[in-house]
């Protein structure tokens, strides 16, 4: 559950009960120490500090549903940061989704058409929102496909995932289906929202994870392998990133918080151990073994270059 649910949002009737006039109120605007998230709701700025952009997502719907006439209905991502489902990136907007008689988007507010559907609907802290399947169909539609796939995966990660090397096909492909499903047939984007349910995958860990794979097909590689093991020393199993499999090569997303000091590791004895795990894993599969981050992924080049450094290029070979 974000952090978006626990920072609390506070009326102007409960600053005034907590001793806050008309002008200490805007004194505490201007200085910085209180962020206005909606006319007559206040955050402390020094809450929203540690906050993640799915977290500052859910605290404005927090926010909306706090003067809302009518409890609204959170759609797109910002019903995806509710569900606990990254975001790239932070719009400003919230999302809802409204009735076609519904006055249009506003400045902060943007409001979806659509029909809604028995079970399109639910409810979490409070705050009601558009269920997994129907906010993954609706984002494959209308948002950008780097987008639309990392919150698919990312989905299907939660339905599917049960511990390292065991994924449920079944309820993935259940909640591939209900999404199907909920996009209806005169629906605009609904063909890209096809590819984008035939593309997604639960075991990619992570949003660059998921880029990656997006960037891996259009330089023409073969769908990788995700997650893969490879026998370690001791009994231990190492988990792989990416099986370049149609190349003989593996690939990493370093994305992750790998090389922050534990309470019996510094960031030294991380690194150490990481190459300890790759030489063997080089060893062992006869396979080179690539890293990338966020800034090669920002294209397909960029990645490409990238993995020609190291020798690893698409096999032209027809499929």
């Amino acid at each position: 559950m974000t952090n978006g649910f626990i920072v609390p949002l506070r009326r102007r009737r409960d600053l005034v009960e907590l001793g806050y006039d008309s002008r200490r109120i805007r004194r505490e605007v201007e200085s910085g120490h209180l962020r206005a998230m909606r006319r007559g709701v206040f955050a402390r700025t020094s809450e929203l500090a540690p906050l993640t952009v799915e977290d500052h997502a859910v605290l404005r719907a927090r926010a909306y549903s706090a003067v809302a006439a009518v409890p609204p209905i959170f759609a797109a991502s910002t019903a995806a940061a509710i569900h606990g489902l990254p975001l790239l990136l932070d719009d400003g907007k919230t999302h809802v989704i409204s009735p076609n008689d519904r006055p249009g988007s506003g400045y902060e507010i943007v409001r979806h058409r659509g029909q809604l559907d028995d079970g399109d609907v639910t409810e979490i802290r409070g705050l009601l929102c558009t269920s997994v399947p129907r906010t993954i169909a609706d984002i494959a539609r209308l948002e950008s496909h780097e987008l639309a796939v990392s919150v698919a995966d990312a989905a299907l990660r939660l339905a599917a995932y049960r511990s390292p090397g065991v994924y449920d096909v079944a309820a993935a492909e259940a909640v591939k289906e209900a999404a199907r499903t909920s996009v209806h047939p005169h629906s605009m984007g609904r063909a890209q929202a096809r590819r984008v349910l035939e593309f997604a995958d639960g075991r990619a860990q992570l949003p660059g994870e998921s880029i990656s794979r997006i960037r891996l097909a259009e330089l023409g590689f073969a769908a990788p392998s995700l997650q893969v093991p490879v026998r370690g020393p001791r009994g231990r199993t190492y988990w792989v990133d990416f099986g370049l499999d149609d190349v003989e090569a593996w690939g990493e997303f370093d994305g992750k918080a790998k090389y922050r000091a534990s309470h019996d590791k510094s960031p030294a004895d991380i690194v150490a151990e990481e190459k300890r795990r790759e030489d063997w894993i080089r060893g062992v599969t006869k396979r080179p073994v690539v890293r990338w981050g966020w800034a090669d992924i920002t294209d397909a080049a960029t990645l490409g270059r990238r993995l020609a450094a190291f020798g690893i290029r698409p096999d032209p070979s027809p499929t």
